[in-house]
């Protein structure tokens, strides 16, 4: 990562993230059709209402429209017209895969389909004013030799941009998000709705059979892409618990004067993945780290403290058995789990929407910091 200086570039300060847009199109013959194996009759659709937070289960094919898409944001989605659909089971509205797709499935009713949509990345148009040419003599560079296209740079003003173009002279960058003006044709069919669970605090009551377990591993933006890509996690969300303050902000929480910790909501389907399982993922993300006070890596402070804070007597009692198995010095709080409050929207899915992939069962290394 280098340190670009770069003050003129006043208009790299603010970017924006667009809105995720349907435009419906007419079919054509080329378009490719979906059809899926499960139908179901008026008199067979369940009469669940969908809402934000539903868990929805859907078969979708998705095809990039013009130049080359990027993989991240897609996380398994099939990009070929001869293979079968994914299958895909997300809570609605609560991030994960595209946000069109969350829009697309809000029209639709179970056991029906729409083909031939064009669904917006989610990230607007890309902008030609986060597109600048820079002279090698206006750039405080220590070594220009290692600007080459493909680089990724930081800006004085903490923006990313990545190196287009290089000649003698000058180069280009583009502070662009990586999926700016991508679209996808998709082609969706809605197999199921079932009722999300709520954030509850221990000892409340969840009526759905999907459940929840939060995490605190230091900063929540590596801990959060480690549970999406998990199978059987249908949704991820990252916060602030264990504190005090209603309501806190990101600054409040970072003063270290609220009490409460960045953590990790995570939504699962038990019949998949095990709570074991994600407790045993927290203590493996933070190795070492499980033994340090009020620190993971180079975050200090009572607000990166790391801990499992239990939903249910059965997660309290995973829990403590698996910490307990690290003795003594293992500092890893486990607690029953107090009011979680959503962090700001900039900081939902942060790595995933940088361009680091949340495919299920990737094990590439998760980059916090660049």
């Amino acid at each position: 990562m280098f340190a670009l200086k770069l003050y003129s570039l006043s208009i790299l300060l603010f970017i924006t993230k667009g809105k995720a847009w349907i435009f419906p199109k007419t079919p054509s013959a080329s378009t490719p059709r979906f059809a899926s194996t499960e139908t179901f009759s008026d008199e067979e659709k369940p009469a669940i209402r969908i809402k934000e937070g539903s868990i929805v289960t859907i078969d979708c094919r998705l095809k990039p429209e013009g130049e080359y898409v990027p993989e991240p944001l897609i996380d398994g989605v099939v990009l070929h017209d001869e293979s079968p659909p994914a299958r895909l089971t997300f809570a609605l509205g609560r991030g994960n895969y595209l946000p069109g797709l969350h829009d697309l499935v809000q029209g639709l009713q179970v056991g029906e389909s729409v083909n031939g949509v064009s669904l917006d990345a989610g990230w607007g148009e890309r902008r030609s004013d986060l597109v600048a040419t820079i002279e090698f003599a206006q750039a405080a560079i220590d070594d220009p030799s290692q600007i080459q296209s493909g680089v990724e740079l930081m800006l004085a003003n903490g923006l990313k941009c990545v190196v287009t173009k290089v000649t003698e002279k000058d180069f280009t960058i583009d502070a662009n998000p990586p999926l700016a003006g991508a679209t996808y044709e998709a082609s969706v069919h809605l197999i199921r709705v079932e009722d999300g669970p709520s954030m509850t605090v221990f000892g409340e009551t969840q009526t759905s059979r999907f459940q929840v377990a939060t995490f605190a591993l230091g900063c929540f933006w590596g801990g959060e892409l480690t549970y999406m890509r998990e199978p059987g996690v249908v949704a991820t969300a990252v916060g602030y618990t264990q504190g005090q303050r209603v309501a806190p902000t990101y600054e409040d929480v970072c003063s270290g004067t609220t009490g409460h910790t960045e953590a990790i909501a995570v939504t699962y389907d038990p019949d998949v993945v095990s709570y074991q399982r994600l407790v045993h993922l927290a203590m493996d993300r933070l190795g070492e780290n499980k033994y340090l006070k009020n620190q993971v890596g180079n975050d200090r402070g009572t607000q990166y403290r790391h801990g499992v804070y239990y939903h249910t007597p059965e997660q309290k009692q995973i829990a403590e058995a698996i910490i307990g198995d690290f003795g003594e010095d293992c500092v890893t709080e486990c607690l029953p789990a107090g009011k979680f409050w959503l962090a700001e929207d900039y900081h939902q899915q942060y790595l995933l929407k940088g361009g680091q992939s949340a495919r299920k069962g990737d094990d590439t290394t998760i980059r916090c910091y660049g």
